[in-house]
């Protein structure tokens, strides 16, 4: 829809995850087995809101079961969906291993003008305190809310609401699993609608190839007395390599020659292991500094962290980009805070 509704449609898919488990063994271990329409039944404050529900089951599997493909498969979907101006928002549920993850792939993929806000659960709906149902209905507020336009893919969970590449769940178990660490949340709800405290400078931009080819990008963590053996022979099995160095871009001097020998192959991207701030170019010169990786071939990943580095070195591996192309995009992606522009 070009204008939002006075009684907005908000489509909510399921992906699956924890939201969405109930106990299937005598054991009491979890699998999902839910679907959108039983979830939509544990938020009986939905009818209140005025909005109008629709379901869509995509798949059903625990989050650290999707695929790249799958998340593309999504995109596409939802972009066609959009298209057709039945909907004026999105909301997916998934499981919260990947939520990270899949939240900023779909912001690399999804190109439509509805907000699509992810979603989850770090508490199954049989145990005390579940927390599907307020995220949920905090999802669905969010994605109809004509202030979340624009601002491409958003993240809500426990009332508050993230940028999509900014977002990390930063714990195993607790409700308030999710931050964001450079930037904190952009918003929450609060007495059912968005209260929106920033927007991000630049939203993130769609790439607009398809992923028609294939290709494996491996993620490899630096470690104090690593001696980069095994770093040498993955490098030779993949099409590219993230490297989650230490601090702001530093490995072991040992790796340096492995790495600069492997970039004139392979693009290969450090970021910070930290999980927040940025990588730096020249303020350190040691064999193994930022300088170094830099002078040896190699591509900054700024602010973005190594897995999402990692799946937009993909994205853009799958789109059949040049080497040119991955350090232009990696540029602005990398420095800004804020994400592309």
């Amino acid at each position: 829809m070009t204008q939002q509704s006075p009684h907005p449609t908000v489509l909510v898919v399921g992906l699956g995850g924890t939201i969405a488990m109930t106990p299937t063994t005598k054991e009491g271990g979890a699998r999902p087995t839910l679907s959108p329409q039983d979830l939509l039944a544990a938020v009986p404050q939905l009818a209140a809101t005025g909005i109008t529900v629709k379901t869509l089951s995509f798949t059903n599997k625990p989050g650290a079961s999707l695929t790249l493909d799958d998340i593309e498969e999504l995109a596409s979907r939802l972009w066609a969906m959009d298209s057709e101006g039945t909907i004026d928002g999105i909301v997916v549920t998934q499981g919260t291993d990947t939520l990270e993850e899949t939240a900023y792939l779909l912001s690399l993929l999804y190109e439509a003008q509805a907000p699509l806000v992810v979603t989850g659960a770090m508490r199954a709906p049989f145990l005390a305190g579940a927390d599907g149902p307020a995220n949920l209905l905090a999802a669905v507020t969010v994605a109809a809310s004509p202030q979340a336009r624009g601002l491409g893919v958003l993240v809500a969970f426990n009332d508050q609401v993230f940028e999509a590449t900014r977002v990390r769940k930063a714990h195993s178990t607790s409700t308030n699993a999710f931050i964001a660490p450079d930037t904190g949340p952009l918003g929450a709800v609060a007495e059912g609608r968005l209260r929106l405290l920033a927007t991000p400078a630049h939203r993130p931009l769609p790439m607009a190839a398809a992923l028609t080819r294939s290709a494996r990008v491996g993620l490899y963590a630096a470690s104090l007395g690593d001696d980069g053996v095994l770093l040498d022979s993955l490098l030779d099995q993949v099409d590219g390599m993230v490297i989650a160095a230490f601090g702001v871009g530093h490995v072991p001097d040992t790796w340096v020659p492995i790495l600069r020998k492997a970039a004139e192959r392979i693009p290969i991207v450090f970021a910070s292991r930290t999980g927040g701030g940025t990588t730096l170019t020249h303020t350190y010169a040691f064999d193994g500094s930022e300088k170094t990786l830099l002078s040896s071939g190699l591509i900054g990943a700024g602010h973005l962290d190594p897995y999402k580095a990692r799946h937009l070195l993909t994205v853009l591996l799958r789109s059949g980009a040049d080497l040119a192309k991955i350090r232009a995009t990696f540029a602005p992606a990398g420095t800004t805070p804020e994400g592309r522009g």
